[in-house]
This record gives C-alpha cells, structure tokens and sequence, in this order.
C-alpha cells in the first residue's frame, strides 16, 4: 500500500472527533522545544546556540478538538535550522503559522530564550573573557499587526551609599583616635596609616545585582540589538561584573563602586534616563534587584516609559527567571 493511502488511513482525531466540550480557547500549542538556532554574535559573525522555543496559535473554532501541533513543530525546525534570527524570520515563522491553522486560529506567538555571548576585555589589563546574558525574544502576529518585544537581563554590582556613610563617619573616628588633635600631622605616617587595616576599619557592604529588562521594539525588519541595548544598560549602571580580572582590574573595579554608590532607585533612575528616547524601543520595563548582604531580603526598584496601554509596574517578567 502507498504511503500516502496508508496516510488516509490513519484516524486524525484532533480534525475529524467531536469535541467534549464546546469553546475557544486563548492559546494552544507547545513550550520548551529544544532547538539549536543561529544568532549575529557580537563580532559581527554567525554563532548558533541552544534555545529553548514556546509556539502557540489561538483556537478560534469552538466546535473543533483541537490544533496541528506538528505542523507547528515542522515550521519552527525549517524556519530555524538554516536561517539566522531576525525580526522579519519570526515574523514569516508566525504567518507560517497562521497560514497553516487557517481553519482554525488567527493569532499566534513564538517564544525564544537563549544564552548570549559577549567577550569582553578588562578593565585595565590586556586580558579578555567571555560573559553570558540570558535573553528572550517574544513576537506575537494578529489582526492589529506584529508585536516584538526583547527581554534579557544584566548583572552589575552596586555599593550602598548609606553604608559607605557609615563608614566614612568610622574611619574618621578612627583617625581621630589615632592622631591626636591640634598636632602636626606627618604626611607619611597619615600616608602609612591609610596604608593599614586601622586606616580602612570599616567597608560598605556591595552586593551583586541583577537589571531585568523589557523593551518593545519598535516594527523593523532590521537585525536585533543584542548588543547595543546590553551595552546601554551596563554603560548606564557603571558596574557590570567583570569577567578575566587581575589585580589591577579589581582594583579598578573597586574605584568603579567607589565612584558609583547606588541604592536600586538610583540604579532605575539611571536605566530610565538612559531607555528614554532611544528610537528602537517603544515601550519598557526595568527592575533593578540589590541582592542585599545586609538583610536576607532584596531591595527593588521597578520603572516603565509610562506608554498608555503599554508596560504596568505590576507586570511580571516573561523570561521565566527566579525571583
């Protein structure tokens, strides 16, 4: 028997069954597909990487069982396995979609995360290493036309202002104790003493802390902006970690703090000023999250463009990380 009257033969339950219960439904389809796709890597070259892919159409047909999940399968894998991730692939993936749940849907959304790579130098020595941002990409195609929105998130130290206070105010208590008031000083026993552990007794607390962003993309066909929107955020906030790090790259590293105190309002105050006007982004969301040394809680702060009907500062993060 051919294949194809082998085909005719099988029961296709999903098209031809009726349906228990009568309804449309928001969304159907498929989470975590594990796909290898290639992306523009920050050198301007072609990397592939390991995704994890959500698709989905609407069921728009209450009286149908259900959708063509392969058929959703099958588009992703040709979309993906050859061509490079742009705005105008997913948006061709989606009408794919759409094209092929004609029957049955009219809206439909792809969900990506990823890993992206980014070599990065020192800060002083000749020294490069490689950091790792974790990144989502979210297109959903309907009647009103496509929607994109990239996600990904940046880790940065912050050191607390009001403790850096603190212990200012010790270390100079502690001078006072050591150097007796309305003497000479000698320049280079105050040089040695700022030299020992009595002349730094005390250090604010900094934490490592993590940028949460959101950005609707304005419609363009263009390549995605991995790097520059990375960029953006790390050059707004001062103190991204550091990857390949010798001693004068700490050092460095610690004058970066030293110059860039910041409860987390500062730090969402900085990626407001610094998200507004840029004319790729249409609408954000940033939270900044300082994963506090001091209490066994975080302190967070939670900004938005303020776009009517755009981001809400309740909105949750699609990207699936831990709070």
């Amino acid at each position: 028997m051919a294949k194809a009257d082998v085909q005719a033969l099988m029961p296709d339950v999903a098209s031809h069954a009726e349906v228990q219960v009568a309804g449309k439904l928001d969304w159907v389809g498929m989470n975590a597909i594990e796909v290898p796709v290639y992306l523009d890597g920050s050198d301007g070259r072609r990397v592939q990487t390991n995704a994890r892919i959500n698709a989905f159409v609407n069921l728009n047909e209450p009286d149908k069982r259900g959708i063509h999940m392969s058929r959703l399968y099958l588009h992703l894998d040709r979309a993906l396995s050859e061509h490079t991730i742009t705005p105008a692939a997913l948006h061709h993936l989606l009408r794919d979609f759409l094209e092929s749940h004609a029957d049955l849907s009219t809206r439909a959304m792809v969900r990506l995360d990823f890993d992206y790579l980014v070599r990065r130098k020192s800060l002083v020595s000749d020294n490069s290493g490689w950091k790792q941002y974790p990144i989502s990409l979210i297109a959903s195609l309907d009647e009103r036309g496509f929607d994109l929105e990239l996600a990904f998130q940046v880790i940065y130290s912050s050191t607390c202002p009001c403790s850096a206070a603190l212990a200012r105010q010790l270390i100079q208590q502690q001078f006072n104790a050591d150097f007796e008031s309305g003497q000479p000083l000698d320049h280079q026993a105050v040089l040695d003493w700022l030299g020992t552990e009595q002349g730094i007794c005390a250090t604010p607390h900094s934490q490592r802390s993590a940028a949460d962003i959101r950005l609707k993309l304005a419609p363009s066909f263009e390549a995605f902006p991995f790097l520059e929107m990375i960029d953006l955020v790390e050059d707004a906030l001062k103190t991204p970690v550091q990857a390949a790090v010798k001693r004068e790259d700490e050092q460095a590293f610690a004058y970066l703090n030293g110059q860039n105190l910041m409860f987390c309002e500062d730090s969402a105050r900085r990626l407001q000023i610094a998200l507004t006007g840029q004319s790729r982004i249409e609408d954000f969301w940033a939270r900044c999250r300082h994963f506090e040394s001091l209490h066994p809680h975080n302190a967070v702060a939670i900004v938005t463009r303020g776009v009517e009907g755009g981001y809400k500062p309740i909105d949750g993060h699609p990207s699936g990380w831990k709070e």
